[in-house]
């Protein structure tokens, strides 16, 4: 097999650090207290997924490039995978009562189910369920 990683950070800016904070924990999420500062919140998705919030000004120190306006314009949807449908429901509606807005309507492939919703910084989360059993 080829490249292969441990670890996946994903790095959001975000307008209001403690803001975001209080969004994703209102989700369920914990952050990682080594790695949170006033600058940036290390969230904890699993053992291997970590979304890195970083204040705007703090994010363009690691860039060249501008930061894309995620309110009016997509840099990416960051899908997770969970395990029911019942989940996807639940994450997404807690989303949306803490600040979040709706971005797809849920959808329901039969074998797979998925919910969109975008963040306080208008970031896209995508929640899906995928029954593998049916695809044997």
């Amino acid at each position: 097999m080829g490249f292969q990683a441990d670890k996946i950070f994903v790095n959001l800016a975000v307008k209001d650090l403690n803001k975001s904070k209080a969004f994703f924990s209102k989700l369920g999420f914990e952050f990682n207290a080594q790695f949170t500062n006033e600058l940036a919140a290390s969230m904890i998705i699993n053992d291997n997924i970590f979304a890195m919030l970083l204040v705007e000004e703090h994010f363009k120190t690691f860039t060249k490039k501008e930061i894309s306006d995620s309110t009016t314009s997509n840099e990416a949807i960051l899908a997770l995978s969970v395990d029911s449908k019942e989940k996807v429901v639940e994450i997404v509606n807690k989303a949306l009562e803490a600040g979040g807005k709706p971005s797809m309507e849920p959808q329901d492939h039969g074998f797979m189910y998925g919910w969109s919703f975008e963040d306080i910084d208008g970031h896209l989360w995508e929640l899906f369920f995928m029954d593998e059993s049916s695809l044997n």
